[in-house]
């Protein structure tokens, strides 16, 4: 099952982002056949590093959190928190396509929603939706939030994502959106 695991930087992370980059990335070779989804979340100007985002496909709940716990900026008490939520995968269009232009991670939470209202009916997605995920309970039975990461800057994906957080949420869905970028070791 994929999970969405989100670490949120301290706001004095830098020096240790950067001093154990190459243990982060030697920690996610080995999981790189089941990663769907990786990258930072990033300031508004794109320049800083706030997170680090990984949808990721393990078997339950318990190896995702040992997944988050072990990996390196979280070992190193580098965030102030870790999001660990299961998910099922509504679009995934592969690898995110023209890394130059501007991404944005769209996120919501709301009250558990009917799961089975959801699927049947989902209205289409931009192009520029490049992958969504709903948070779901556990088997699903209800969907608890969305992750999208969008070929936009922050204001325009969250329009962009509005009409399916809305469907999944069963009305207004309380959505935001930060810069983010693809990740992986550096070519």
């Amino acid at each position: 099952m994929p999970f969405y695991v989100h670490g949120h930087d301290r706001p004095d992370a830098l020096d240790g982002l950067l001093r154990l980059a190459e243990d982060h990335w030697s920690y996610m070779d080995r999981f790189a056949d089941r990663l769907l989804l990786r990258g930072p979340t990033l300031s508004d100007d794109g320049e800083e590093h706030t997170g680090s985002v990984h949808v990721v496909d393990l078997a339950d709940r318990e190896q995702a959190e040992r997944f988050a716990a072990e990996e390196p900026y979280g070992r190193a008490g580098l965030y102030t928190r870790v999001t660990v939520d299961p998910v099922e995968v509504l679009i995934d269009r592969g690898p995110i396509r023209d890394p130059e232009a501007p991404h944005s991670l769209v996120t919501g939470a709301w009250s558990a929603a009917p799961w089975s209202a959801a699927v049947g009916r989902l209205p289409l997605a931009d192009d520029r939706v490049a992958f969504a995920a709903a948070l779901v309970d556990g088997d699903p039975a209800h969907t608890t939030g969305i992750i999208a990461a969008v070929r936009a800057y922050p204001e325009e994906a969250v329009a962009l994502v509005r009409p399916l957080a809305d469907h999944l949420a069963g009305g207004g869905a309380d959505i935001t959106a930060q810069r983010w970028r693809r990740g992986g070791r550096p070519s």
